[in-house]
């Protein structure tokens, strides 16, 4: 369930030709197996999400893999466990979750957006823009991003908050501009995110700011196929954060690129590589369960071990959110990212946080007792 058209598609389009790599790859290595691909298109409505799933549910599909924002996916999650299904949930999320009937193959926050946070104070960037689009994603990943820059005595100069698909983006412009902080932590995502680029570089442009020195942007959702869609003169010099970049070199990943240009023109990306991941374990699970039943299937999931385009790739039993290899990458005018940092290892997924925030010292804390 990828939404291939609407406001987001290009990245739903990606996730789509990820999961039919994998499928194609699932099928030629076990005749015995034989994975029926049947794609739905929200087209990034959200009211078209639960229809189209339990339409799904009705033709006796088991295992929906699918969803690219949290708002959606919460929008599935009561169905899928109420028909006892398995929801394959194969993008980057704000984490503070994980739900029996899900299985997360993308990164959790301690994957992403604490890498990302950790790099900015290296660089010793501490007053922080927040802008994204107005849902649970933008909330959560600020939420996030300002008690860990507090933490560390940074400060959040100002946020944002625009409707998903919503260019309008002038003022917001302005109001970063006359902030001036280090850096601008975007969460936009489709076509605001794109125009938001653009924008962000003419703006500094006019007014004589190097843009990608003085203020660059920092995500950790933009990928390959996106940088595509922002004006030529403003896809260099944006940080992002993400546990997949299509310039990884091996020769796994060499052999993923040359099987998703089959389906698609351009570069593979998180999203795909992701959605790449879910089905390739969906697989093996189901081979080794013997069947598509949702327990045997999900016992059999948090066994497997899959050497993905990434690295290793496994599940963490207890939450069955992935181990996944956290990286930094910068954008390059010709589309692509320049790998600056990644782990040494895939990095143990912590979806709530419970290891990996720094803790307030006492003069940072929000709250005092009184008597």
């Amino acid at each position: 369930m990828f939404s291939t058209s609407g406001p987001y598609g290009v990245v739903g389009q990606a996730m789509h030709n990820g999961a039919l790599v994998a499928a194609e790859e699932v099928n030629r290595s076990n005749p015995a197996l034989r994975l029926q691909v049947v794609h739905a298109d929200p087209g990034g409505d959200l009211q078209r999400y639960e229809p189209l799933c339990r339409d799904l549910l009705d033709r006796g599909i088991r295992h929906v893999v699918g969803c690219y924002t949290s708002s959606s996916r919460k929008e599935l999650i009561p169905l899928i466990e109420h028909r006892d299904a398995l929801l394959w949930y194969p993008s980057h999320y704000e984490g503070f979750e994980s739900a029996p009937n899900v299985i997360y193959t993308g990164a959790a926050p301690n994957q992403h957006i604490i890498p990302l946070i950790e790099h900015v104070l290296r660089q010793r960037r501490r007053r922080i823009f927040c802008i994204g689009s107005n849902y649970i994603w933008a909330w959560e990943n600020n939420r996030i991003l300002r008690e860990v820059l507090v933490a560390q005595g940074g400060t959040v100069a100002g946020e944002r908050y625009l409707p998903v698909g919503d260019i309008g983006l002038g003022q917001v412009v302005d109001a970063i501009l006359d902030a001036a902080p280090d850096c601008v932590f975007s969460t936009l995502i489709g076509t605001s995110a794109y125009r938001f680029f653009s924008m962000f570089r003419a703006a500094c442009t006019k007014r004589g700011i190097d843009q990608a020195t003085a203020m660059p942007v920092l995500s950790c959702s933009l990928s390959e196929p996106e940088l595509l869609q922002i004006e030529p003169g403003a896809r260099d010099g944006h940080i992002s954060s993400s546990v997949y970049f299509s310039s990884i070199v091996s020769a796994e990943n060499r052999r993923f690129v040359d099987a998703y240009t089959r389906h698609a023109h351009g570069d593979a990306s998180a999203d795909a590589e992701a959605s790449y991941v879910a089905v390739r374990l969906l697989g093996l699970a189901l081979a080794e369960a013997g069947g598509d039943d949702i327990a045997a299937v999900s016992r059999s999931a948090a066994g497997q071990v899959l050497r993905a385009p990434q690295g290793l790739v496994r599940l963490d039993p207890q939450t069955m959110h992935a181990w996944l290899t956290p990286r930094i990458g910068r954008s390059t005018a010709e589309g692509r990212f320049d790998i600056l940092a990644e782990a040494a290892a895939p990095v143990q997924p912590d979806p709530y946080l419970v290891r990996s925030m720094p803790k307030l010292e006492p003069a940072q804390a929000h709250l005092r007792l009184v008597s």
